[in-house]
């Protein structure tokens, strides 16, 4: 502070730059104990700096009426650097700026400043010295604007004199020679930032308590925003700030697919156009007066516009720009259908090259209203017109706009495939041209996006248009080598394309595999962006593959990285690790059982239980296509699970998943079954009689919270299955055995004509083949044919098992061991057994 009240300019600003550095440090710390402090540096500080950038600025000030050019060199800088520091002690350093009233007095200062500055800027004829000085003015409006975010109870004291300023320098004829493209977006933001700020708007809650706050920010505003003020505001905005700029015109002609570009971001925060929206929206959002003004606007555009008066083709394209905006809110005032038929169409029809800028704002505007208000029963003229929009010979720009209509089109929730079967060919080849013709790979990805829409809502009634796309598709994916999100686009449109293909994917797969296996190789630097749908495309080609290639099945070898990278794909990759199952077992578990059991076995101990789940569904599936050998591929597993069984601590839907592993076992494999307990006996150092009782009686009990009718017909088959067993175990648990298989007798039972049949059992079931099953799941079906639970009568197997039950034990200790069951039970299972 001493060094700074000395006058020497130079110390001076290289104390400030140093200073103004320092503090952005501290400014940005978020620990309770150094935000403290810096506010209690702030009370110390913060006065002899709003000071120190006052006289700055007087001084500048005194200088600049009498030379321009020396005031803005010598004393521009410090002046701006101590402005910074008091914007961050403001913002960073107080909690209620009305506790300062040094801070109070700096803003009402910044307004005279401002005012004074821009009055110098029009002074200043050389283009270096006015840049210092608009960087100068900028920094006194962000001042406004951050103590507004910041503060904003505070700064309700200062709504007035914001909103006048910002009416006076943007919305006035008198201050066009003062304002600049800059300053006048500032100005935009802080006005809408006190428009839309919900500390100024009072809440219409009759249980609720107004604050003083809200009600005084509420009145300043209202009393401000009268009809007259909201007019010219709207009319300026629309008939000077909405217009297309000679800029904009030049970007068109010479640069048109980044004229095209989406505003992305906080773009209103820098760009004039988005600004210009923004606050044009809030203010129609926030007053209905607003509205009355558009719609006489829109009037006085309607009907034929000379095409030789550029003037009234700007003026109408602003226009119909408002309404697309504002489509939610007109939604009560304008009839779009009429508009649309009577007026818009029209309009589309004009192919005068002038009016290029009005056909791109119509069909950007029929975007807008698609899915406000527009009836479904015109989407096929909506159709109809895009497409001549999208032709060769139509302007880039309004191709562009149009393919992104069609998109917005045919996302619609009222989308009928067969309303737009018609067109498809067509658009489907003009699509495809515009993919060709354009350059941008930011414009390739949108068309290409546009293209998977289609594709995917067509289904199969676009594979005979895509062969043109498919060849174009290698080509593209060769050079956009250097454009790794062009390439995650190409991958999303080719998983659509092969689940429209279906089977007939097969002649992609020169091209597919070798991209399927590039984005999916963890050491190609490129899967950082591509992996997630590489996986998708990988998953989606097997769903739908006829067969087992040996290419395809030489693609798995990138499977083990990624189940070791655990990442949120795994589910996905143990779904394709099943679809390759499903394709050939035998072949894949010939290659590749060791890599199976070895992804399983490292991740079993480190998932959360829903991740377990989906290995033991893998196992589970294993087990169904090989019951002898899969068990014994998955021998030093099945410990883990068995004991996740025994200590009853597993959630219920994977506790379900641990007993029907070793329910498949009792019903397939008794002897790996009966084997096994031996080792676990051993290995536990108890009899395996024990541990079987232990197993039966924890799973009769559990029976209730198996909730699937698949998977307790399950349970009750394996029941069935033991019985005959002259095991202890079984012999002692006899009777209990019987609750649970009576209990699914009458889930899985129904009668029909007088007689019962098992409801699960699926016989041949030809009739459920239909255009939406994929091979994957024909071949999902075929072996759900082959599984005891579908293709097995509870109450046939059961009667078969007593039967061997019987002899078994014999005829006298048989009708003991049935006399111990409940006699209710036993007089339902009867039942069932009639």
């Amino acid at each position: 502070m001493e060094g700074l009240k000395q006058n020497d300019d130079f110390l001076q600003r290289r104390l400030l730059l140093t200073l103004h550095h320092v503090i952005k440090t501290l400014s940005a710390k978020r620990l309770p104990a150094d935000k403290k402090t810096f506010r209690e540096f702030t009370r110390t500080f913060f006065n002899f700096i709003a000071e120190l950038w006052n006289n700055h600025t007087e001084t500048f000030l005194n200088k600049a009426s009498i030379n321009i050019e020396s005031a803005v060199t010598s004393c521009l800088e410090p002046s701006q650097l101590s402005l910074k520091i008091a914007k961050k002690l403001m913002v960073h350093g107080m909690t209620e700026i009305s506790e300062f009233p040094n801070a109070l007095t700096t803003i009402e200062v910044v307004f005279q400043r401002l005012e004074q500055m821009l009055q110098i800027r029009r002074q200043i004829e050389d283009y270096a010295l006015k840049e210092k000085l608009e960087k100068k003015i900028i920094h006194l409006v962000k001042v406004l604007s951050v103590v507004q975010i910041n503060h904003p109870v505070c700064f309700i004291r200062f709504i007035q004199r914001a909103l006048t300023f910002t009416s006076t320098y943007v919305f006035t004829q008198a201050a066009e020679n003062l304002n600049f493209e800059r300053f006048i977006i500032e100005c935009m933001n802080i006005m809408k930032a006190i428009v839309t700020c919900d500390e100024y708007k009072v809440v219409k809650l009759i249980e609720a308590k107004t604050e003083p706050s809200r009600i005084q920010a509420s009145k300043i505003k209202e009393e401000f925003f009268t009809e007259s003020v909201l007019t010219e505001i709207g009319t300026r905005l629309l008939t000077s700030y909405f217009l297309l700029t000679p800029e904009d015109l030049y970007n068109w002609e010479n640069d048109p697919e980044d004229f095209t570009a989406d505003e992305v971001g906080e773009s209103w925060k820098y760009g004039l156009r988005p600004c210009t929206e923004k606050l044009f929206l809030a203010l129609f959002h926030a007053y209905e007066s607003m509205t009355p003004l558009l719609l006489k606007l829109v009037e006085s555009v309607q009907g034929e516009t000379d095409v030789e008066n550029m003037t009234s083709i700007l003026q109408k394209e602003a226009v119909y720009n408002a309404v697309g905006l504002s489509a939610f809110e007109l939604y009560d005032e304008v009839d779009f259908d009429q508009w649309f038929c009577n007026q818009l169409l029209k309009e589309l029809q004009n192919k005068h090259p002038r009016y290029k800028i009005i056909r791109r704002r119509v069909i950007n505007v029929v975007g807008q209203w698609l899915d406000v208000k527009l009836s479904p029963s015109l989407h096929p003229l909506v159709y109809q017109a895009v497409l001549p929009l999208l032709s060769p010979q139509e302007d880039l720009v309004v191709r562009i706009t149009a393919a992104k209509t069609l998109k917005i089109a045919i996302d619609d929730f009222e989308f009928r495939s067969e309303n737009f079967e018609p067109y498809l060919e067509t658009s489907f080849s003009l699509l495809f041209q515009l993919l060709q013709q354009v350059s941008e790979c930011d414009t390739k990805m949108h068309v290409l996006h546009v293209l998977s829409f289609v594709i995917e809502r067509s289904g199969a009634c676009v594979q005979p248009h895509v062969s043109h796309l498919v060849q174009y598709l290698p080509l593209l994916w060769e050079e956009s080598s250097e454009h790794d999100m062009l390439r995650c686009a190409i991958l999303s449109t080719l998983v659509h394309l092969v689940q429209s293909l279906g089977t007939l994917s097969v002649n992609l797969y020169p091209f597919l595999i070798p991209i399927i296996k590039f984005s999916t190789d963890l050491n190609q630097p490129p899967h950082v962006y591509l992996l997630d749908d590489g996986i998708e495309l990988w998953q989606e080609m097997l769903r739908c593959a006829p067969s087992l290639t040996p290419e395809m099945l030489q693609l798995f070898d990138n499977m083990p990285p990624l189940l070791e990278l655990g990442s949120e794909n795994l589910k996905k990759c143990f779904m394709i690790t099943t679809s390759y199952l499903l394709l050939n077992p035998e072949e894949f578990l010939k290659t590749y059982s060791h890599v199976i059991f070895q992804g399983c076995a490292n991740l079993i101990h480190e998932l959360k239980p829903e991740g377990v789940v989906v290995i033991c569904k893998l196992i589970e599936t294993v087990f169904k296509l090989f019951p002898i050998r899969g068990p014994e591929i998955f021998r030093p597993l099945l410990p883990t699970i068995f004991e996740g069984i025994l200590e009853k601590e597993a959630y219920p839907i994977l506790m379900s998943i641990y007993l029907s592993l070793f329910a498949r076992l009792i019903l397939k494999n008794q002897s790996f079954f009966f084997n096994f307990l031996e080792e676990v006996g051993t290995m536990w150092n108890q009899q395996p009689e024990d541990i079987l009782e232990q197993l039966l009686s924890f799973w009769c009990e559990y029976m209730v919270k198996i909730t699937q009718p698949e998977r307790r017909k399950l349970t009750a088959l394996a029941f069935t299955t033991l019985l005959p067993c002259t095991s202890r175990a079984v012999v002692t648990l006899f009777p209990d055995l019987f609750y649970p298989i009576v209990e699914v007798f009458h889930d899985v039972m129904r009668e029909d004509n007088g007689s019962q049949f098992d409801y699960l059992v699926m016989g041949d079931r030809d009739d459920l083949d239909d255009e939406y099953e994929t091979e994957h799941d024909k071949r999902k079906r075929q072996l759900s044919l082959q599984d005891p639970v579908f293709n097995t009568p509870l109450h046939e197997y059961t009667r078969a098992q007593l039967m061997v039950c019987e002899q078994a034990f014999g005829a006298e200790r048989f009708q003991s061991l049935i006399g111990s069951v409940d006699k209710e039970i036993r007089e339902q299972l009867e039942e069932f057994l009639k």
